[in-house]
């Protein structure tokens, strides 16, 4: 499907499960959406996923892969044009519209409305390293630990999250050797920490050694990195968007209106209290419904 020379109703910029449901509510009403993602495939963080998605009570027993996949099968029911391995380097104002200007796009995308769905990255071991890789050092979830072979292993596991305790119980049932969690502070719902033995788990400062692989001087064959989440809105310093103190946009809750007009920021490039496939799917209705009433009241 073409969507060069139109003047989109929205252009989405992030195909997870915010971007997916904003696009697909705004096909729904009539009006015309257009997705942009960097990846491959539609999903967002549900990609490379293995988990059970058991917090989606529409979904029971699906992992986050298989909900990736909904997502995709829901654009194309939807007839939602999807633009793939779509890096969006700039949104720009132009007056009337906006100029969406992406890697392997051979002209500018133009749209009325942006919805900006473009999620986080994980946070890596320090700011000055940030984008730095270190081999046997994995930064947040994804296909990256799932295709690991941990048999056999010793896996430090950095961070005191839900996500550095699933996937210290992770590398466990997959048969690593042996498992350490270092958390400076623990932050993980209770039902994790009760799973983790007491034994692997240390809490308190330690130091992280990537290029020797050690933590506290004790070497590992695989050090994993949780140490959460930052803002992908980096394409929009442009619009000046209002924003907290770590980056995540700020919005107007009954909206997901920015502090630019005609822009809305979704899901958890937005921080939401919440962050969970459902609360990001609600994000992307309230966003559609703002839209539609700010075309069918003239903007």
């Amino acid at each position: 499907m073409s969507v060069a020379g139109k003047i989109h109703d929205a252009a989405i910029v992030g195909g997870g499960p915010a971007g997916v449901s904003c696009a697909i509510w705004l096909a729904g009403l009539g009006l015309s959406a257009v997705v942009l993602e960097a990846a491959g495939a539609p999903g967002g963080l549900c990609l490379g996923n293995p988990f059970p998605e058991k917090w989606n009570a529409t979904l029971p027993g699906l992992t986050g892969d298989q909900v990736a996949d909904n997502l995709a099968l829901s654009l194309r029911e939807a007839d939602v044009p999807v633009l793939l391995n779509c890096k969006v380097e700039q949104v720009a104002h132009t007056g009337q519209q906006f100029r969406i200007h992406g890697r392997t796009m051979e002209q500018p995308l133009s749209a009325r409305f942006v919805v900006l769905a473009s999620g986080v990255r994980p946070r890596g071991l320090s700011d000055a390293a940030a984008g730095q890789r270190y081999d046997g050092v994995l930064v947040g979830p994804g296909h990256h630990v799932v295709e690991q072979d941990f048999r056999g292993k010793r896996v430090a596991v950095l961070g005191g999250g839900d996500n550095a305790y699933e996937n210290a119980l992770y590398a466990i049932e997959h048969g690593a050797q042996h498992v350490k969690l270092y958390a400076r502070n623990v932050r993980a719902q209770h039902q994790f920490q009760r799973s983790l033995p007491a034994a692997h788990v240390h809490v308190g400062p330690y130091r992280a050694n990537p290029v020797a692989r050690t933590v506290d001087g004790q070497p590992y064959d695989l050090i994993l990195v949780f140490y959460g989440w930052d803002p992908r809105a980096e394409f929009a310093e442009s619009l000046n968007l209002q924003r907290g103190a770590r980056g995540f946009i700020a919005t107007d809750m009954l909206t997901a209106q920015t502090s630019c007009p005609g822009v809305y920021a979704i899901g958890e490039v937005a921080q939401r209290q919440h962050p969970c496939v459902v609360t990001a799917m609600a994000d992307g209705v309230t966003a559609a419904k703002a839209i539609q009433a700010r075309i069918e009241a003239g903007a």
